[in-house]
């Protein structure tokens, strides 16, 4: 595992390696198959840190992802890859069950796979060379400490991916953290599309006037979340967190409407697999650490501003 305070020289001590890949007659083929659309908000971040670390090892990347959150249809994509045979491949774990032998298989064509953002239980049975991630379930509970610590008795969390085990991780290490004899804690379904989500949580709020506070799983929930508490009247006094974090976020906390995010720097899940493939592609070394935390942290009103940068990069 490698540690968090050592991060920031070990990436620049990466960037040492760089000038030799360009030496390469033949450029690596990168594959990268997430269940996160490119769209989001959350995953457009971790692309552009895999196009980022493209440019500076002389790779080529490819993002694949389902149109929607469909599993079966994220295996196929992975098959799909595998039978193109790329140098090295990249994939997010959101269910071992459905995705497992696809990435079997990946393994068994002697082709390097590298895990991000889900699968970190799964990663090394699958036969992943290491996973780049953070451990939901200790960020669902760190969160569910500090909502409790807020104050809030009755909490809602919005699922915006039921079935995605990493989320599921996050649920249960929020209700460990928060739950108790007077903290309760539902969890509502929604969906990805902004009016239906804002609509389906306007709605949950005139029904239940005892909640106090909100988890959004994804900045993809709680943007829609942000806008049915604004139509309420409630921003400010229903208290709003949210998991990852996204621009429309950072400047909600710089306006205070959310108390804090949980940060799980995705920028660096998409940059870190590609430099460590196109490295191990290009010179057979590799990392030893079969685990690489990015997170969690927590992203505040008081140092909302200092992620700025971090996006503009995500977003350039």
């Amino acid at each position: 595992m490698l540690n968090s305070k050592f991060l920031s020289f070990f990436v620049s001590a990466l960037s040492l390696l760089v000038p030799l890949t360009t030496l390469a007659q033949k450029k690596p083929r990168i594959a990268m198959v997430t269940h996160g659309q490119a769209a989001d908000s959350f995953w457009m971040i971790v692309q552009n840190g895999a196009t980022t670390a493209a440019a500076q090892t002389n790779s080529d990347v490819e993002y694949r992802s389902p149109e929607k959150f469909d599993l079966p249809a994220m295996a196929r994509l992975i098959d799909d890859a595998v039978a193109s045979k790329p140098d090295g491949l990249i994939v997010s774990i959101p269910d071992v069950a459905v995705l497992g032998r696809s990435i079997r298989a990946a393994v068994a064509a002697k082709i390097p796979v590298i895990s991000i953002n889900s699968g970190l239980k799964v990663s090394v049975q699958l036969g992943c060379l290491m996973h780049i991630g953070q451990e939901d379930g200790a960020a669902g509970k760190k969160a569910g400490e500090r909502m409790k610590a807020l104050g809030v008795k009755n909490a809602v969390i919005l699922n915006q991916e039921s079935g995605n085990l990493a989320l599921e991780e996050r649920i249960n290490g929020f209700r460990e953290g928060f739950e108790g004899p007077f903290h309760h804690v539902q969890v509502l379904p929604v969906t990805m599309d902004f009016k239906d989500c804002q609509k389906t949580v306007a709605n949950y709020i005139e029904t239940y006037s005892s909640v106090d506070g909100m988890v959004a799983l994804g900045p993809i929930a709680a943007e829609p979340a942000l806008q049915a508490l604004a139509q309420e009247g409630k921003v400010g006094k229903i208290k709003l967190c949210v998991f990852d974090i996204s621009p429309a976020i950072v400047e909600a906390l710089g306006k205070r409407q959310i108390e804090f995010a949980i940060d799980q720097q995705q920028w660096l899940q998409g940059y870190l697999p590609v430099i460590f493939l196109a490295n191990y592609v290009e010179h057979g070394s590799i990392l030893q650490n079969d685990l690489i935390l990015t997170g969690p942290s927590f992203v505040t009103p008081e140092n909302a501003q200092k992620v700025v940068n971090l996006l503009s990069i995500g977003f350039h």
